[in-house]
């Protein structure tokens, strides 16, 4: 696998990875966006695609990008075979170059980490100005190394809801922290095994 190009290296992650048919959503994607009326959803980082099935199943209409084309092929295919083609766009998006178009009511970016250079949160601070009044930005940062991460650095640190609502410098009078916590669960991991884990989970609300 090409660890120095960004593009090589998550293709051939997910290349790696077998399709799976009905990718499940992220759990706090689910406990946050239930109740929510349906509208437009942007998916930064769409990994499996299962937050974007589910956006889509509950008739959101959902942009979902990914630095991976191989992942953004397979959201495309999942999409069709359930019947959701017409409301789920997968794209590949290189975020740290451009971002969508659009204005959208939900933004979703969960575990949006990458070892490759990146300015993080110049993409999430664009990603809380794509929102229409009233529109949340979901951001879920893992707070714990899981055994089965690719990234298994034991000094990386984990920036706390708070650390990344501050590097987002939004305008507190229009831009709102909703939530900001470290919620723990169990996870299962690629190979059915599991491991407590923690959540950093972060929903801003733009106000106006």
């Amino acid at each position: 696998m090409n660890t120095t190009d960004p593009v090589a290296f998550w293709d051939g992650v997910h290349a790696s990875h077998p399709a799976t048919g009905d990718p499940r959503p992220n759990a706090r994607l689910v406990e946050t966006v239930t109740d929510l009326p349906p509208g437009d959803a942007l998916d930064l980082g769409l990994g499996s695609g299962g937050d974007a099935l589910w956006l889509a199943r509950r008739g959101w209409r959902v942009t979902a990008v990914d630095i991976s084309g191989v992942a953004a092929e397979r959201l495309t295919g999942h999409a069709r075979a359930h019947g959701l083609g017409d409301l789920v766009d997968a794209r590949r998006h290189d975020l740290g170059v451009s971002f969508p178009e659009g204005l959208f009511d939900l933004v979703t970016a969960h575990y949006f980490h990458t070892s490759f250079e990146m300015d993080r949160s110049a993409v999430l601070r664009t990603a809380a100005q794509a929102l229409r009044p009233g529109g949340r930005l979901l951001v879920v940062d893992h707070g714990s190394t899981a055994p089965w991460s690719w990234n298994q650095d034991p000094d990386v640190h984990h920036p706390t809801p708070d650390e990344v609502a501050a590097g987002l410098a939004l305008d507190p009078s229009t831009w709102r922290v909703e939530r900001a916590e470290a919620p723990r669960r169990i996870a299962t991991g690629p190979d059915g095994s599991t491991a407590e884990v923690v959540d950093h989970v972060l929903l801003i609300r733009r106000e106006d």
